[in-house]
């Protein structure tokens, strides 16, 4: 991986994080592949060649934009404490007052975040796969 082309737009989310003018607060939910129950023989097919599949959030962690140094940290931090994944969505969350969000407003925002990837809805994030290139769902 070329950490410099692969995961320059992480970079710029954690930049951009930074330069806002109320304290940020970045939202990470890892997700895995799974096959839904009802998959068809096709479907089980394309899945167990790694194709396909459905996205289930696995964990979620809240950030602020100091506490990354990169992708790779993200990345490895995510790999010791957690079970394999797949994706990884991000979104900002920002404070007010010069405050950063409330853990209520956190623990709010991820909570629909995982709702969202639960029902397929993945407009509004940023997606990233293991090694930092960021995905595009069509």
């Amino acid at each position: 991986m070329n950490d410099d082309t692969e995961t320059s737009h992480f970079a710029q989310l954690l930049q951009a994080a930074a330069a806002q003018p109320q304290p940020q607060c970045l939202l990470f939910v890892f997700a895995g592949a799974e096959l839904p129950p009802d998959a068809t023989p096709a479907q089980r097919e394309r899945f167990e060649r790694g194709e396909g599949g459905a996205l289930a959030p696995l964990m979620c962690v809240d950030k602020t934009p100091d506490e990354l140094s990169g992708f790779a940290a993200l990345a490895d931090e995510a790999r010791q404490f957690g079970p394999p994944w797949q994706v990884v969505f991000v979104a900002g969350l920002g404070g007010a007052n010069g405050q950063p969000p409330s853990d209520a407003q956190v623990s709010q925002a991820l909570d629909r975040m995982v709702d969202a990837i639960k029902q397929g809805r993945f407009a509004g994030y940023a997606a990233y796969d293991p090694s930092g290139r960021l995905l595009s769902f069509s």
